[in-house]
């Protein structure tokens, strides 16, 4: 026994330990996800007024604990218009822990949100205040309302009522105090009013469910119907002695949707006036978008088919009930449904509209008799995102990136159509660009960062750029990064054959020596939801990778076809009926060119990735067993037939059309190929990725007799971040395996390390 302690403390700790050190060039587990060396400076919520000015929570000067909202000008004068001092309910001594607002038309009423509370991966219920700012009266809605339990409270236009969504029932509450009107009535735990269920919410971001007309006597909303939808159901064996179920509707491949429809409530409560839209939205379309069209007599909504490869807007008049298609969007793959589309201009007689139909995505506006559909911006290149239309300016802003698809800039281009698109972000300043323009386009909000590079925040002046004033500097954090032992990042293109080049980036370990022979480490994702070759700063992931650099590894990422790439419709689409196989071919391919540098090693590949990245990992791992030596697999969807209709469908068509392609692209049919090293990790809480996958990718294995390595953590969701100490565990653990199956340096046997 004293022996083998002694070999031990002579030996040292295994190389995964993070050491305790001082050194601010080391990276350690502790140093990233323990401590406060890399925490970001907070830049505080920021809203625009009409007038241009706005809106930024500040701590008060005069009570611990509380912040007042501030009014700033461009000229960076302020005022505080709500003190923190009126957000002290009666008979309390704290002020109301502000996570929203908002604000009548006269500033003199104001829409408190604090108390958020998470449902599914979104804050979306809490508790809403009514102050009156004029008189100082603050006044709880729903206040016989359990905690946490109110969503999404919206003033009237007119700031004389206020909305909310309390289990499942619509109410209307006047702002005068008077009692709340309850304006539904059917809404249970399975009949969901103004609001959604999880496959909308997830799949098309659908959460505030229900609008106010623009002349505040009606409210249109959502109803979701899951009677008759199949429930998944999660079991927390931690909770208490015996265990608890959660049982949610969730529509798996092939299976019924909800029901969805549309209806139309006085808000001074009565029967709901039901939109009569064409089609069964439990078997053939669905609903994901709804608004009044401009005016208080129509309603616009998105309808789109099972498939998602046909989409119309569809105009409804709520007297009559009569309905007409103004606009139609087709694709032989899939239509995609934009947040940064349907937006009225010209008086409501034409509205913006987002299209891949000449082969790139870009802007058209759509005549509201549908009889005209024109093009504003046009090019070889694609709309990342819409950020503002500035109407009255003529202007439409948008994020682009014509020459290099890993990286975002501001253009804009005039709402006519006329002229070429102009570049509003400086060429001397390359990276990743995000901005939050003001309704008038005079200035915005500038977000920008490089990769290893953190986040300056700034307001500017538009269209010049000219910085105003900086909101975020991050000075103490970029300084920490700064000094830390790295190389410069290489972003590259490689050729995998047949004329397609796919984008990547590389870390080399500090001291590279071009001589030595190198682990190569694979971050993937591969899915469409998501592109991860992009220059920009990413967090904690990011240090890991800088964390494993230093030790050695070369760390790459490579984004494959069917990501959402800014690289034109062709490239997005390619993917379609291929998920799981093109990716995978890609992401070998890309491997291969890559190992004929001769710093990497062959023999020590591995690959990481989480989601959909988890998923890719096994493909990789089980396809390519000559490539791929060790994987750790972070949530994965083992067989897509366990996922939900919206996103699987979207990419994959219909199992019961589609079954061939569904088998060959989930990895649970390839698991016989493993020779390597996996680790498999998934949250038994994982309400989006099921842990159900992994058990059968379990069963799978152990029938094959393949050995590989789980951890399960117990209750937690999808993003495995619940409970005390589980990032810097999971991290932990990851970073022992890779150290433990990828080793940095190899021996010849005898002890001695090869170069």
């Amino acid at each position: 026994m004293l022996s083998c302690a002694l070999f031990i403390f002579l030996a040292g700790p295994p190389s995964w330990v993070p050491a305790k050190t001082s050194d601010v060039t080391r990276l350690t587990l502790d140093r990233i996800f323990a401590s406060p060396d890399f925490r970001p400076e907070r830049s505080r919520a920021l809203k625009w007024l009409d007038t241009g000015d706005y809106l930024m929570l500040q701590p008060s000067q005069t009570l611990k604990n509380g912040n007042d909202i501030v009014q700033f000008d461009k000229a960076g004068n302020s005022k505080i218009v709500v003190h923190a001092e009126l957000l002290v309910p009666h008979g309390t001594k704290q002020p109301l822990d502000i996570h929203g607002y908002e604000w009548s038309p006269d500033r003199d009423l104001w829409l408190i949100y604090t108390n958020s509370a998470r449902v599914w991966r979104l804050n979306t219920r809490g508790d809403y205040w009514l102050l009156r700012r004029s008189t100082g009266r603050l006044v709880k809605l729903g206040s016989d309302a359990r905690p946490s339990t109110l969503m999404f409270a919206k003033l009237s236009p007119d700031g004389t009522k206020v909305g909310y969504v309390r289990d499942n029932q619509l109410y209307v509450q006047p702002v005068n105090g008077d009692a709340p009107t309850k304006i539904t009535s059917d809404g249970t735990a399975e009949v969901i009013n103004g609001t959604f269920d999880w496959v909308y919410e997830e799949e098309f971001s659908c959460h505030d469910g229900w609008r106010w007309s623009p002349d505040s006597k009606q409210i249109a909303y959502w109803q979701i119907d899951t009677r008759g939808v199949k429930t998944f159901t999660l079991v927390d064996n931690t909770s208490g002695t015996y265990p608890t179920l959660k049982t949610f509707a969730y529509p798996k491949t092939g299976e019924r949707n909800s029901l969805c429809r549309i209806g139309v409530v006085s808000a001074s409560g009565g029967s709901t006036k039901w939109l009569n839209i064409p089609g069964d939205t439990r078997t053939d379309y669905y609903i994901p978008r709804m608004d009044w069209a401009a005016n208080a007599r129509e309603i616009a909504i998105q309808r789109i088919n099972r498939l998602q490869n046909s989409l119309d807007v569809i105009l409804a008049d709520t007297n009559n009930g009569k309905i007409r298609s103004i606009l139609t969007e087709r694709d032989g793959a899939w239509v995609d449904v934009h947040d940064d589309a349907g937006q009225w201009i010209n008086r409501g007689q034409q509205i913006t509209w987002i299209s891949e139909r000449d082969g790139w995505r870009h802007l058209y506006l759509a005549s509201r008799d549908g009889r005209n559909f024109h093009r504003v911006t046009g090019g070889d290149f694609d709309i990342i995102r819409v950020v503002r239309v500035a109407e009255k300016a003529g202007f439409v802003y948008f994020l682009a990136s014509p020459d290099e698809p890993t990286r975002q800039y501001l253009y804009r281009a005039a709402l006519n159509g006329n002229g070429k698109a102009e570049r509003l972000t400086p060429v001397a300043q390359p990276g990743w660009h995000d901005y939050n323009i003001a309704p008038d386009g005079m200035s915005a909000v500038h977000t920008v960062s490089t990769f290893g590079t953190p986040p300056t925040i700034e307001l500017i002046e538009l269209p010049t750029h000219r910085t105003i004033r900086t909101l975020a500097k991050n000075d103490r954090l970029r300084e920490t990064v700064s000094k830390l032992d790295k190389t410069a990042v290489e972003f590259f293109r490689v050729d995998i054959g047949g004329g397609t080049m796919l984008d990547g980036w590389l870390m080399k370990p500090p001291g590279f020596n071009p001589a030595r022979k190198y682990p190569l480490f694979f971050y993937v994702y591969g899915e469409p939801a998501g592109q991860t070759v992009t220059d920009r700063w990413a967090g904690n992931r990011y240090l890991w990778h800088l964390m494993l650099a230093q030790q050695g590894y070369v760390v790459a990422c490579i984004d494959n076809r069917g990501t959402p790439c800014p690289r034109g419709r062709d490239w997005r689409k390619s993917a379609y009926r291929q998920i799981g196989t093109l990716a995978s071919h890609d992401q070998a391919a890309a491997c291969r060119a890559l190992l004929k540098r001769p710093y990497l090693d062959s023999q020590r590949v591995g690959v990481w990735g989480w989601s959909g990245g988890g998923s890719m990992t096994l493909n990789l791992l089980f396809r390519h067993p000559d490539l791929y030596r060790v994987g750790m697999s972070v949530a994965p969807v083992p067989d897509m037939r366990l996922y939900d209709t919206i996103y699987q469908e979207r990419y994959m068509g219909l199992p019961s059309d589609n079954a061939e392609d569904y088998k060959r692209g989930s990895p649970l049919t390839h698991a016989a190929g493993l020779k390597g090293r996996l680790l498999l990790v998934h949250g038994s809480g994982d309400d989006n990725c099921h842990y159900q996958g992994t058990e059968l990718l379990t069963n799978r294995l152990v029938e094959l007799n393949k050995p590989f390595t789980l951890m399960t953590y117990p209750n937690r969701s999808h993003s495995v971040d619940e409970g005390a100490n589980t990032t810097r565990h999971l991290y932990s653990l990851l970073t022992r395996y890779i150290n433990e199956h990828l080793p940095v340096s190899v021996t010849n046997g005898r002890g001695k390390e090869l170069p």
